[in-house]
């Protein structure tokens, strides 16, 4: 099988990639951090021993960001990517400091909310496929899937320590200062780049009188089947990784393996997976191999979840598992913003990346609420036999995908002919 060399990111590239990646990352921080340590402290709180009131602040993030992706991206299309990014890393930072001050858990219910508006994930994705080339689109992807594993993992380290340290207020303020100063990144560190305009439309093409642009984007990106099919595949990565999430601490603390420890079985898996993640996406590049790595990943997955069934005996076999886990994970999180970027049209990033972050956001509410419920009724078996199902839905999906061809930044990608 004949190889290509792959043309390296140069230094402009990386920074683009870096620095929104982090910024990406600050995100997905204000909603992990203080999973570990939430429940215990809203206690203190007048209601918080509500489960209900307490799963609401916990779970409102979520749901208000997923709202808004959309709206958000569709703005960075139309007003710029820069200025949507810093709007909604200042609303973050508000909610964050409401939360911080919070007396009572409708406050911190409030601030949760208000953090989540700032749903700032789809603008930065979008910028992220402005600012490198399509060659190496994939590559900078990596960067914001790893982080999503990354920052899981570091807020089960990190965040019991940080709230025995400066209590979970402080760790509200911290995400405050850290939003504001990501505000100071994207205006000064990120580099610039201009948002991408559609071109005319196609004659074969709906037009509008009063925004062709517009109609056109909308029809593309909710009613195009490779994107329906990108979107269902992150719907499902994310509904089988929280069902997993749900189980899997419970067969920890299960084994006497206590709370404070995990982060031992989940630390390394992450990391060894990421140390894994671009050599193999290189091969892949290199050898024209995307498709079926893509493929391979979910397969991987599938097996993964048949194996819990047998391995979750042991800590040592769910470590394991979450390895193997992690690696396919990466590998798909990596992959999918950057097949979404590439076939979007190019006047629609933000659009279609908000459409995919919502989904995102569904797969992990739907995900988190099926895995309680299966688990509870029929035991963790269950909540497995579940994800493994989805992997099988997901591959005979994704076999039919048909990959996007690389174009340059100003060229216009017709979605009627590029699948052709």
């Amino acid at each position: 099988m004949s190889t290509k060399s792959l043309p390296c990111m140069t230094s402009r590239e990386r920074v683009s990639s870096l620095s929104l990646g982090s910024i990406f990352a600050l995100r997905m921080l204000g909603l992990f951090l203080i999973l570990p340590v939430f429940s215990v402290w809203a206690q203190n709180l007048p209601d918080g021993g509500d489960p209900f009131l307490s799963g609401l602040a916990l779970g409102i993030y979520g749901l208000t960001q997923g709202i808004l992706q959309i709206p958000f991206g569709a703005a960075s299309d139309r007003f710029g990517r820069k200025p949507v990014i810093a709007f909604g890393l200042l609303v973050f930072a508000a909610g964050s400091a409401l939360a911080a001050l919070a007396t009572s858990i409708e406050m911190v219910i409030a601030g949760r909310a208000l953090q989540g508006a700032g749903a700032v994930s789809a603008a930065v994705t979008a910028m992220i496929a402005d600012s490198v080339r399509d060659v190496v689109l994939t590559r900078a992807m990596a960067f914001v899937g790893a982080s999503i594993g990354l920052t899981f993992a570091a807020s089960l380290v990190f965040s019991p320590m940080l709230a025995a340290w400066i209590g979970v207020p402080g760790i509200f303020w911290l995400t405050a200062v850290l939003a504001v100063c990501a505000v100071g990144v994207i205006i000064f560190i990120v580099p610039s780049v201009p948002t991408p305009s559609p071109a005319q439309p196609r004659p074969n093409q709906l037009k509008s009188a009063a925004s062709p642009a517009a109609e056109v984007s909308l029809g593309a990106v909710f009613f195009n089947k490779e994107l329906l099919r990108l979107n269902l595949g992150i719907f499902i990565l994310h509904m089988a990784q929280m069902t997993l999430f749900v189980v899997v601490p419970l067969k920890l603390c299960a084994l006497d393996f206590a709370v404070e420890r995990h982060w031992m079985a989940y630390l390394p898996a992450v990391l060894i997976a990421f140390a894994g993640l671009m050599p193999i996406l290189r091969f892949a590049e290199r050898r024209s191999l995307f498709k079926e790595l893509f493929v391979c990943s979910i397969a991987l997955l599938l097996i993964v979840f048949a194996a819990f069934e047998f391995l979750d005996r042991t800590v040592l076999g769910i470590a394991f598992l979450l390895l193997v886990f992690f690696f396919g994970f990466n590998i798909l999180e990596a992959s999918l913003p950057s097949l979404v970027s590439r076939t979007a049209p190019l006047g629609a990033r933000g659009l279609a990346l908000g459409v995919y972050n919502t989904t995102q956001s569904i797969g992990l509410f739907v995900g988190g609420a099926a895995g309680g419920w299966l688990a509870g009724r029929w035991g963790s078996a269950a909540a497995y036999a579940f994800c493994a199902l989805l992997m099988l839905v997901w591959i005979a999906a994704a076999r039919g995908m048909k990959l996007p061809r690389t174009h340059e930044p100003g060229e216009e990608l017709d979605l009627n002919t590029a699948h052709s």
